[in-house]
């Protein structure tokens, strides 16, 4: 028997496009919780749902825990939890029922709880944490341990009284998180998966985050959890991981999730001198802008001795228009010299990019195609736009919204409120975007190794193949959207809330999707 059981709801297999993947990471907001509980005193298990078959697991780790609380914490450093996939919604739902008929009293955390706690206590959660998740979940247990059942003083809570919804004032995120502890890792079965990992990719990755929020003012991207503040852990506190991490685990790469990292001025090159000089090099991945990339050349350089193999920006659109209309605060030329200069560097450079927001164009779709083609990113992420409660975009498309507001699986691209073009040509548009790049990208590659034979692996013919049929069908591919252009086209005017001079103020990016 333990005090608390952890879990979430983000099942791997629930997401098609991303179990063929097969890139799996544990919840890390959702350790960090339970590594924090236990260290105020009480006793955790973690069920982690990304590798499970199905939520009957849920309900076997319950029999096998007995628990007295089960809190059902989403882990908010996946962009997708902040999208709230209805397959995942869905399972947190029968996870609740599973829990209150065993008599655990049922805590819920997490974005989509955040904006909508009403969906999880009608569901028959107990209490819904509205923000940050640590503090909240820790005062409450304390209380309701004790045997006390008046929770109206503590911060961030939702809950159901009196046949109503009563919330109590929020809470305030924490400044000071060098406090929180590592997250609880011997609660995961690593060795599961370093071993799907080491299958499918040839090496094993492993997550961490050095901040928390994002200061900017994307007006598409949704904050429910930390609002507009940033909080930043030491380069100290990382580096001191990192080691722990390679100490105990032995990963061949990590995955940054911040939103954003290294904001702080000076933070890239203090935490490049420290693990220089702890000894440490291992390979990772992070997430930036193009404006700090060119703000602070000097990150480039730090980003290298650091051991980046690759930032993610969100480019978004190659299109200055689009740009201006979402507050993005980057300009193209920003975003052109930031992908020069990390790879003069050694560092690759991937772009998320972004189709579907009001006020576009054939032309500005046509400005993001050929922003890749001139950029030559090593890799690219494409989603349409997603409107998500709180955010001055879902307010301009709320009244097209039917009752259909979220995707089922992050493959699915639907259009969710009247944009530019229908769901079945951003669809298409997705087939188009990666058929080009990938034998762009192929043909970069044997334009090498016709330089440098040495250079040249097995891998490397099974991709010019792929390459050969991509080029094959790209044409008709082509033809298709142009038809689906000509045929599905609407228009809906921006938002004056969104005009050019309101989105002239810098502003940058949020997270990471696919």
């Amino acid at each position: 028997m333990v005090d608390i059981l952890f879990g979430q709801s983000y099942y791997l297999r629930f997401d098609p496009k991303l179990y063929a993947a097969m890139q799996p990471y544990p919840p890390l907001g959702t350790m960090i919780a339970a590594a924090w509980l236990r260290e105020h005193g009480y006793t955790v298990a973690l069920f982690d749902a990304m590798l499970a078959e199905s939520e009957m697991e849920w309900e076997a780790a319950l029999e096998r825990h007995q628990p007295r609380f089960t809190v059902i914490y989403e882990d908010n450093f996946n962009y997708l939890s902040k999208m709230c996939l209805l397959n995942m919604r869905e399972a947190a739902l029968r996870m609740i029922g599973m829990a209150r008929a065993r008599g655990c009293t049922v805590i819920l955390a997490g974005s989509d709880v955040s904006d909508h706690p009403d969906v999880y206590l009608r569901a028959g959660a107990d209490y819904a944490v509205i923000g940050e998740g640590e503090e909240t979940v820790r005062e409450l247990v304390a209380r309701l341990a004790a045997g006390e059942t008046t929770v109206a003083d503590i911060p961030g809570l939702a809950y159901r009284s009196d046949g109503g919804e009563k919330r109590t004032p929020p809470r305030p995120p924490m400044r000071s998180v060098d406090l929180l502890p590592f997250p609880a890792w011997d609660l995961i079965d690593v060795t599961r998966y370093r071993r799907i990992w080491q299958e499918h990719h040839g090496y094993f990755s492993m997550n961490i985050v050095t901040t928390r929020g994002c200061p900017f003012h994307c007006n598409w991207c949704a904050k429910p959890i930390w609002g507009q503040r940033y909080a930043a852990r030491s380069p100290q506190s990382v580096v001191a991981e990192m080691v722990w991490l390679q100490e105990n685990f032995q990963p061949d790469h990590l995955w940054f999730a911040d939103d954003i990292m290294g904001l702080k001025p000076g933070w890239w090159q203090e935490f490049a001198d420290l693990l220089v000089g702890a000894g440490v090099r291992i390979p990772f991945k992070c997430l930036s802008r193009a404006d700090l990339i060119v703000r602070e050349p000097q990150n480039v350089i730090a980003l290298a001795r650091a051991g980046c193999e690759i930032v993610w920006m969100g480019a978004e659109s190659g299109s200055q228009k689009i740009l201006n209309l979402m507050e993005k605060g980057t300009t193209i030329p920003q975003i052109e010299q930031a992908a020069a200069d990390l790879r003069a560097a050694g560092v690759g450079v991937g772009f998320f990019l972004q189709f579907g927001y009001p006020g576009e164009t054939r032309a500005d779709i046509d400005a993001t195609l050929d922003l890749v083609r001139r950029c030559a990113p090593d890799d690219i992420g494409m989603s349409v736009s997603y409107p998500l409660p709180g955010t001055k975009f879902y307010q301009h498309v709320q009244s097209q919204l039917q009752q259909r507001q979220h995707w089922h699986d992050s493959a699915d691209l639907a259009m969710l409120y009247a944009g530019p073009f229908s769901t079945s040509f951003y669809r298409q548009l997705h087939r188009v975007l990666h058929k080009e790049f990938r034998t762009r990208k192929a043909w970069r590659r044997w334009r090498q190794i016709w330089r440098r034979p040495s250079a040249w692996r097995r891998a490397d013919l099974r991709e010019l193949a792929a390459s050969t049929y991509r080029l094959v069908t790209l044409p008709p591919a082509r033809r298709r959207l142009a038809r689906l252009a000509a045929a599905g086209k609407q228009s809906i005017p921006p938002a004056p809330a969104m005009s050019l001079t309101a989105a002239s103020r810098p502003s940058p990016q949020g997270g990471d999707r696919e």
